[in-house]
């Protein structure tokens, strides 16, 4: 089927099936942690600062991190970063096997696999267009690298719920420890070949980094779609954070409640990541992140007056549905449009914007949460998506504007 065109290629083939199966228990993982933590303090506050934790290094590293991917062979840094997840996954198991659990613990471990994420993350957006040959393959190679992700968040939680309420947390944890055997043997069969790395005499990091941030300032419909991220993720996206609360107080519910609000989550975003996989080459994908900021606005305002259970899963599977499109649109269109010297830097800043700004936003909503209220929270929450979306239609216009005008006075000078 065309929609699965970039699996022809052995290479990503590979990296579809390993991920595939690491992922299912990273979000095992993930929602045992969450449950873990509101056990342990009873705070949406908590949630939030843990999430702001384990993501801070995406904010402060990125941009530098960047820089450094651009120099390294991607494949090697890859591999190492999925060995280091590993140990953290293990010494994170052995701590609950052991009892030992406690926020500290989970903050420190949070923030060990924060760092190894940042230089992970980077690694694989700047190899993913190593492992599809053609390069008009590349959109559609990332819809289904978004599909694979969303997928098993929207399996591993309903795993990782089952697992949670018979079993408990430290088989959720084994689990994800024992998922980086498939990703390691699916990395080490492929046959990589990467251009040569040309590094400008006398460079280093940091002027790499520099020269990184220049190049997104002259880039100006790269950088207006970095910005959308940014206040998405500062004041919209973060309501995932906040799942574990709206299980529990809007809908008196328990650990099963709260893994289906996490399915439909990563229901939505599939469904998402399977039409950005279905789009034809020449889409306007920045009019998709204007209308999908909108979408995402405007459900969570419904899922803030939702009153029944299906309806606030419907309204949950509607967000992801309208974020997957925006952040995948933004993803695609940068990957795109930027230059292969400059795409792990200019990436690093999706990423900075994306998973670096998150956990500042999940501090954020969790304190108006805990000051205003759940439902008042999830109410600005998404007027601040409608006004998103208003702002970045007003700059598409006037940029449209600016454009023709520069067409209508070349013409005028002949």
């Amino acid at each position: 089927m065309e929609i699965f065109r970039s699996l022809r290629y052995p290479n990503f083939r590979l990296h579809t099936i390993g991920q595939s199966l690491s992922l299912l228990g990273t979000w095992m993982q993930r929602i045992a942690i969450s449950w873990l933590i509101y056990e342990l303090t009873d705070s949406v506050f908590w949630l939030g600062f843990v999430s702001f934790v384990s993501l801070s290094p995406s904010l402060f590293l990125s941009p530098f991190i960047g820089s450094f991917v651009d120099g390294r062979p991607k494949y090697k840094l890859v591999m190492w970063t999925q060995v280091l997840l590993m140990i953290q996954a293990g010494i994170l198991t052995f701590v609950v096997y052991r009892g030992w659990e406690t926020v500290v613990w989970l903050c420190v471990l949070g923030f060990v696999q924060g760092v190894i994420n940042a230089f992970d993350v980077l690694g694989r957006q700047a190899l993913l267009s190593t492992l599809v040959d053609n390069r008009k393959d590349l959109p559609n190679a990332i819809a289904l690298n978004s599909s694979v992700f969303n997928a098993a968040r929207m399996v591993g939680p309903a795993i990782g719920g089952i697992l949670l309420s018979n079993y408990g947390e430290f088989v959720c944890f084994l689990m994800n420890f024992l998922s980086f055997i498939p990703v390691l043997t699916t990395l080490s069969l492929m046959k990589i070949v990467e251009l040569p790395i040309i590094r400008k005499k006398g460079s280093s990091t940091w002027q790499g980094m520099k020269d990184g941030f220049d190049y997104l300032i002259r880039s100006p419909n790269i950088a207006s779609l970095i910005i959308i991220m940014t206040f998405s993720s500062l004041f919209v996206i973060p309501y995932t954070s906040l799942l574990p609360a709206v299980a529990k107080e809007l809908f008196h519910g328990d650990e099963t409640t709260f893994s289906w609000f996490e399915s439909a989550a990563g229901l939505g975003a599939m469904i998402g990541a399977i039409r950005m996989a279905s789009l034809k080459t020449g889409e306007n994908l920045r009019y998709r992140v204007l209308f999908s900021a909108l979408m995402m606005g405007i459900s969570l305002l419904l899922l803030a007056y939702a009153h029944y259970l299906p309806a606030a899963i419907f309204f949950t599977v509607a967000v992801s549905f309208a974020m997957m499109m925006q952040n995948s649109s933004i993803n695609t269109y940068i990957q795109t449009h930027s230059m292969s010297s400059y795409r792990g830097r200019i990436m690093s800043y999706y990423v900075m914007s994306f998973q670096g700004i998150f956990p500042i936003g999940s501090l954020l909503t969790g304190a108006i949460a805990e000051t205003v209220g759940l439902k008042n929270a999830l109410l600005i929450m998404g007027g601040v998506g409608v006004i998103i979306s208003i702002c970045f239609y007003i700059y598409l216009r006037l940029h449209l504007h600016r454009r023709l005008f520069k067409i209508d006075y070349s013409r005028w000078k002949r």
